[in-house]
């Protein structure tokens, strides 16, 4: 049975106050309209199609192929909003679900129930409520003796008896489409907005003596709609809580759920710790055994196994496995940390390797370079990789001593088991196994014992 999803996003959320249409304001890291395709894309076997008005065109864009739109304009009600999309699936489909892009908790799983729900009814539709005592604006649910619904009564017109009613209408229907589309001609002009509201096509349905199913939702939280801001930080903090016990279920340790912050998309490994106030954003791909945080902030980065991350911040970065760094240590974007490598505190990398066994102890800035097999960055270092106009390279090779203070002014190389004394400038090349010193630095003598090979 071909079934739709015809997404509501064409509202204003003038409550949210902002430049940017709603159903792109960001929960977990992905759009709000991000969370609700995910949804209808677990219950429907078409491509679904999504009512835009409001910022049309970055909703559109964000979109892409994986939705057809249909613009509302003006934009007359929920009613008017469902009839955008008849020209695309009248005579295309069986089933029609309807639902809105601001609500991100909703889950895959619920749709797919009423879907279920609607195949097995006589009737034209079946629709979500939940049982709650905050109403939260949400119309009343009346149900007939028999359980089925005879009408949805909005808040601003409920008698005081209809107020004390504790079963609300969520917001998603799955309709017979053949019936729908003649329904939703026949819904009258509220006299009072000049709108068309969908929920009137269910008193048509109840007038008419159609069976109308109603799926009570055992989470609350899954009907949270956001209208504003608050709600916003009520949504997230919701999803945060989904998210870190899907985490904890498969074997990572939260310390402080709470002060987690892991956004869609991550990926760890069983038997990683996560200390409190730990961030975890984008493309961020994280091993088994590692200790991360607290105060920590990872980004589009990948971390091998059994790492220690303290107190430091990584973007765009790779870390190998067994890397201990921090606290107070940063990764920009193309740094990549070799196996057992470590970086002390307050020290930087950027588009740098550092191979195996690479110890970069503090106060350091290495840049634009390729670090060779265990050496040694003293404290103070800085790879001087800017000329005002463009980036140099610097090439330093296995077991290589850097004293404390070196500047190494790019464009460089340094040889294998060469050592730098504390202070040097080093403007030249210098040769496998040989010591510099000064300002500008000169060689004063081959290096005495042998390094690894």
């Amino acid at each position: 049975m071909k079934t739709t999803a015809i997404l509501l996003a064409a509202g204003q959320g003038t409550r949210m106050k902002s430049t940017l249409p709603k159903v792109l304001h960001p929960v977990a890291g992905r759009p709000l309209i991000w969370h609700a395709m995910q949804a209808i894309g677990q219950s429907t076997t078409e491509k679904p199609v999504v009512v835009v008005g409001h910022g049309a065109d970055q909703v559109t864009g964000y979109l892409g192929d994986s939705a057809r739109t249909v613009l509302q304009e003006p934009q007359l009600g929920t009613g008017h909003a469902v009839v955008q999309a008849e020209s695309l699936l009248k005579g295309n489909t069986d089933l029609v679900v309807v639902c809105y892009a601001d609500m991100p908790l909703l889950r895959g799983e619920t749709l797919r129930k009423l879907v279920e729900m609607q195949k097995n009814n006589t009737g034209p539709v079946s629709l979500l409520t939940v049982i709650a005592d905050d109403p939260r604006g949400f119309g009343r649910i009346i149900r007939r003796p028999d359980g089925t619904v005879d009408a949805i009564v909005e808040e601003y017109v409920a008698t005081a008896e209809q107020l004390q009613v504790k079963e609300l209408n969520v917001g998603g229907y799955c309709f017979d489409a053949a019936w729908l589309w003649d329904a939703l001609h026949r819904i009258p002009q509220n006299p009072k907005k000049g709108e068309y509201y969908l929920t009137d096509a269910i008193e048509l349905a109840a007038k008419a003596g159609l069976p109308v199913q109603a799926l009570v939702m055992e989470d609350a939280e899954e009907t949270i709609g956001i209208n504003t801001r608050v709600h916003l930080s009520e949504v997230e903090a919701a999803m945060r809580r989904r998210i870190n016990q899907e985490y904890m279920l498969n074997g990572v340790t939260l310390i402080d759920p709470a002060s987690t912050y892991i956004e869609i998309g991550v990926t760890i490994g069983r038997d990683t710790i996560i200390m409190p106030n730990t961030h975890l954003h984008g493309n961020t791909e994280i091993g088994e055994g590692n200790v991360l945080g607290p105060n920590t902030i990872i980004r589009d980065s990948r971390i091998g196994d059994y790492c220690k991350v303290l107190a430091s911040v990584m973007e765009g970065a790779v870390l190998e496995d067994y890397v201990d760094m921090g606290p107070f240590a940063r990764l920009r974007k193309g740094a990549h940390l070799g196996n057992h490598v470590h970086m002390g505190n307050f020290g930087e990398v950027k588009d740098s390797y550092l191979a195996d066994g690479v110890k970069m102890g503090h106060f350091s800035y290495i840049g634009n370079a390729q670090i060779g097999s265990r050496t040694n960055i003293g404290a103070g270092t800085i790879t001087c990789n800017y000329d005002g106009e463009k980036k140099h390279d610097t090439e330093i090779g296995e077991d290589v001593f850097i004293g404390s203070d070196t500047m190494l002014v790019a464009p460089l190389k340094i040889g294998a088991g060469a050592r730098t004394g504390a202070g040097a400038v080093v403007t030249k090349n210098v040769a496998e196994d040989t010591l510099v010193v000064g300002m500008p630095a000169r060689a004063i003598r081959k290096v005495e014992g042998k390094r690894e090979k």
